[in-house]
């Protein structure tokens, strides 16, 4: 219903334990890992779709062939059409005889995706260009296996200008762009200088040259080398690796903000942004799939051979809840259960603003990402009602007054009404160029179920999150507002989003969150609008300050309103204009203590409601978003932060 979020990318690994001769026995394919990689992606396409990347590897490859291959592509459906192409390339040249699609060592030697590590990711941009270059993987190469190096996640660094100035007082040339780049060249020095030592250790061991490659491959130490790169990284992140000789890494960051999960067996071990891809595509139990455990590395040798090492100490897990809310797919056990208790939870705060009157309103969903919320609110309605029928019926039975008719006023008639009020119409393309008629055009995405609001009574629409409100404004309140109303009401299972975040999802300037309008209009209207130049100066302040010694000076912006103040406020921004209706609009939103209760976990991230953010960068990049906002500035913030 609100505005589209870009955010958290999607990560997919295989790697392959059995020569491709295996699967070819056992599955009738040597491309099963290709496969699996492509099944990995598929059901994690939520997490990305400005463009995809693949990459593979080929383990002990004889001189003079390729042993690392890339493809990227950022045009539309591009996961489909990188894979068809690559297999409509294959198929080419089984047709021209050049190779047989059912012979393993052909494949190998002449299909760039018959390999033993197959990596791929979904990109949602946050940050740098959207094309081809931009996707992950980054790749790295040089005439050493052992130097070169493939890097892709799914993550943001609030500090990647701090990163880069490392760099250059190192007498290093970053190319500045995305913190991927950042993140690549950070790894690949601290790749080299392990390569140079071991090289001149060789060396001084008089090991002959034709096997000095061989045993620096054998004693290259992945895991030290990303425990050295990432020492001053401050971000969300889950990043993963693959050197040219094959050892491959996954590391996830000390907080666990970005998700990961894999699943071993003597077949292969897998890596993903989700937990439910991995159950689906490998059939696995949900007790076979492991959560990587905050700031550690995992590593596997080209032998095979793997481990898992902490690279940083072990601190406060906090994970990020729009996972739970809005990105990870709904089918994952614990996600689903999660997003039901947030429906549910909202029930007490419904009920207040229907007036307990059952009777005239009806209960829906916008968007289809919603639903799972939406089952839980109706359970939690139908609960609620059920204990009002219980009273009713005691007190009307000890009266005397309890018949059959009074029983089918109580139970039947006045019962929650859950109805689907809009249909998307996915075939409407927002082709218009002109502002003003792509807003007529949009007012048209939806189609409304017609007949089911009774005449004067309320309309309750449950969304995921409310972040921006324009798209309400424009059209889909004026959707709902055709079906004639008394009131609707738009609830959010997020609680109101104030501040901006700087780990991966595209929700940086401060001054498009509707809830940061409604408290600027509230402090205007109050006289007190000195206080937006002293939060500013404070910025400012806390700006000259260490970062271990900030403070978020934006929190204070908050403290003088209560949250039904603010939502208040922000239905009346919201409320929709030009169109023939006055009926009523409120907005409600989760509070944060009922997502705390809602969901599983015991820790979790909440600063774009709270403020109270997980690292030093963040709190840097939440004075610099507001002192964007002051001196009229567009853009990211995420880079000036630090």
């Amino acid at each position: 219903m609100s505005d589209r979020l870009t955010h958290e990318c999607g990560i997919a690994v295989v790697r392959l334990k059995k020569p491709l001769a295996f699967y070819q026995d056992k599955y009738g394919s040597a491309l099963w890992g290709f496969n699996k990689l492509f099944l990995l992606m598929e059901k994690q396409h939520n997490r990305g779709q400005d463009g995809v990347g693949i990459g593979c590897a080929k383990i002990g490859m004889p001189a003079g062939q390729p042993y690392i291959f890339r493809r990227r592509d950022s045009k539309k459906d591009s996961l489909a059409k990188l894979f068809r192409s690559e297999l409509k390339s294959l198929s080419k040249k089984h047709r021209k005889g050049e190779l047989d699609e059912n012979n393993p060592e052909d494949l190998r030697r002449c299909f760039d995706f018959a390999g033993d590590v197959y990596m791929g990711h979904l990109r949602y941009g946050t940050s740098g260009q959207f094309d081809n270059g931009s996707c992950h993987p980054y790749l790295r190469r040089s005439n050493w296996p052992t130097r070169t190096l493939m890097v892709m996640g799914n993550f943001n660094m609030t500090n990647t200008n701090e990163l880069n100035e490392r760099m250059m007082d190192r007498g290093q040339h970053p190319v500045f762009g995305t913190d991927t780049q950042t993140v690549l060249e950070e790894i690949g020095f601290h790749l080299d200088e392990a390569h140079t030592d071991i090289y001149h250790e060789l060396r001084a061991e008089g090991i002959p040259g034709y096997h000095t490659a061989e045993k620096i491959s054998a004693r290259l130490n992945l895991a030290h080398i990303v425990a050295e790169s990432a020492k001053g990284w401050d971000g969300g992140y889950c990043i993963s690796g693959v050197v040219g000789n094959g050892d491959l890494f996954v590391m996830r960051d000390p907080r666990g903000i970005r998700p990961c999960y894999y699943y071993e067996t003597d077949e292969v071990i897998a890596f993903a942004s989700e937990r439910v891809p991995l159950m689906t595509v490998f059939e696995a139990e949900q007790e076979e799939v492991t959560e990587l455990t905050p700031g550690t590395v995992m590593t596997v040798k080209n032998n095979g051979d793997y481990q898992s090492e902490r690279f940083a100490d072990q601190i406060k897990p906090q994970p990020c809840s729009f996972e739970r809310i809005y990105f990870s797919r709904g089918n994952d056990p614990e996600i689903y259960r999660e997003r039901k208790a947030m429906g549910s939870a909202l029930v007490e705060q419904i009920v207040e603003s229907i007036d307990h009157d059952f009777k005239n309103s009806v209960f829906s969903f916008v968007p289809n990402t919603a639903e799972t919320a939406y089952y839980g609110l109706m359970d939690g309605l139908r609960f609620y009602r059920r204990k009002m029928v219980h009273a009713d019926m005691l007190s009307a039975l000890k009266a005397g007054e309890l018949d059959e008719e009074k029983l089918d006023e109580l139970v039947m008639r006045n019962w929650p009404v859950g109805e689907k009020i809009a249909h998307k119409d996915i075939k409407l393309r927002t082709f218009i160029s002109q502002e003003s008629g792509r807003n007529q055009l949009v007012s048209h995405v939806y189609d409304i179920t017609y007949g089911i609001v009774p005449e004067g009574g309320n309309l309750v629409v449950l969304d995921d999150s409310i972040v921006r409100g324009t798209t309400l404004k424009q059209s889909i309140l004026k959707i709902l507002a055709r079906t004639k109303p008394r009131k609707i009401v738009i609830c959010s299972t997020a609680p109101q989003i104030r501040y901006p975040d700087c780990y991966g999802i595209d929700m940086s300037e401060m001054g498009k969150f509707i809830a940061f309008q409604a408290t600027i209009n509230l402090i205007k209207r109050s006289g007190n609008a000195a206080l937006i130049e002293e939060v500013y100066q404070d910025c400012k302040a806390e700006m000259e300050k260490p970062s271990e010694e900030r403070i978020n000076a934006v929190q204070k912006l908050y403290s003088g309103f209560t949250d039904e103040e603010i939502s208040a406020e922000i239905a009346q921004i919201v409320y929709p204009e030009d169109i023939d209706w006055h009926g009523e609009v409120e907005v409600i939103y989760q509070t944060v203590e009922n997502l705390h209760k809602s969901i599983i976990a015991e820790d979790f991230g909440d600063w774009y409601f709270t403020g109270n953010y997980p690292t030093v960068g963040g709190v840097a990049v939440a004075n610099r978003a507001f002192m964007d906002w002051r001196e009229g500035k567009i853009g990211r913030s995420y880079d000036l932060a630090l």
